[in-house]
């Protein structure tokens, strides 16, 4: 079975060689090609691309610079693999990823993607960074993927291998993050997703990184696509309470009012919140029994989401079926 690494690269050319060569030196993989689009880079990238196809498992394809998603796209129109691997130009891979990527999916046909721990680098990082890196892995298994999936996108980018059936047409491009949004299509499309239990990619951070400076990447419009997809999926057809009257709870409540959703009700630790965008707002000991509705839980602050697990849990609420995190 043939692996296509898939690596769009734009004025990548400080990092671009030790992205290539980690890629390259695979320890026992499958037979793998690494695809790299370069999407109209204007430094050394295409030079350092052209040398780069002196090894026989690089081909290059070029871009006219009209964006990631159209970058990907083309891309993948030219991967000949049955699993497609997602590396970035500025990252570091194991040389164990793709062996133990395309193990997972053999093993477990329910499986649409897999990707792996993840550590960012260089040190130190932010307070934001390093929590983003800690849930990213702790959320490891199917049942933690598919629960988490509206907190953050669960897997990193690039450190994912797809199967080619679970890509389909391949991204798409709503003006907002590509990544989170394809893996809650697979999801919606029943494929589970997952990670290999072990850190497999090096994930660099800097001020200039896409994810800081696109405009598809801030946060309303991360809180558009959970509303999106929250409304055409868990949502649909379905009554829910919101958990969070402060700001974050409050910003996905009007994002859902778009989609002609509203909660029954908000709930609150704060006993001087009394309405919430026109609805009620309840204290924990007025919960409902578990499955009255879904209760959607939208809470900013640093081990909130902890708190209000342990809360739910205790009164019989199962995650997935009852309860899920949306921030």
């Amino acid at each position: 079975m043939l692996i296509s690494v898939l690596l769009p690269a734009k004025d990548a050319s400080a990092t671009l060689p030790e992205a290539l060569r980690g890629v390259l030196a695979q320890r026992r993989p499958p037979p793998f090609e690494v695809v790299c689009v370069d999407d109209a880079s204007a430094d050394a990238t295409p030079a350092l691309l052209a040398a780069a196809q002196t090894d026989p498992r690089v081909r290059v394809v070029r871009g006219e610079g009209l964006g990631l998603v159209v970058a990907l796209n083309l891309g993948l129109a030219h991967c000949r693999g049955d699993l497609i691997a997602r590396m970035d130009a500025d990252d570091l891979m194991h040389p164990d990823r793709l062996r133990l990527q395309a193990e997972a999916l053999a093993q477990d046909a329910r499986l649409g993607a897999v990707g792996s721990l993840v550590h960012c680098f260089p040190t130190p990082l932010s307070p934001g960074l390093t929590r983003l890196q800690d849930w990213l892995n702790r959320t490891v298994t199917r049942e933690q993927c598919r629960n988490g999936r509206f907190v953050e996108a669960p897997l990193v980018h690039p450190s994912t291998m797809f199967r080619r059936e679970a890509l389909g047409s391949g991204w798409e491009d709503h003006g907002w993050a590509e990544d989170w949004d394809l893996l809650l299509r697979l999801v919606e499309q029943g494929w589970e997703l997952a990670k290999v239990p072990e850190m497999l990619l090096e994930w660099r951070d800097s001020p200039g990184r896409l994810t800081r400076t696109g405009a598809a990447y801030g946060e309303d419009r991360m809180v558009r696509l959970r509303a999106h997809y929250l409304a055409r999926g868990p949502l649909r057809g379905r009554e829910f309470d919101l958990w969070g009257a402060g700001p974050t709870g409050k910003r996905l409540a009007r994002e859902l009012e778009r989609h002609g959703l509203r909660p029954r009700f908000f709930y609150d630790v704060d006993r001087k919140k009394r309405l919430a965008r026109g609805r009620p707002v309840l204290l924990e000991r007025e919960l409902p029994p578990p499955g009255e509705a879904l209760m959607l839980c939208a809470v900013g602050a640093a081990g909130a989401r902890e708190e209000i697990r342990s809360v739910l849990e205790l009164r019989g609420y199962v995650e997935g079926a009852h309860f899920l995190f949306a921030a």
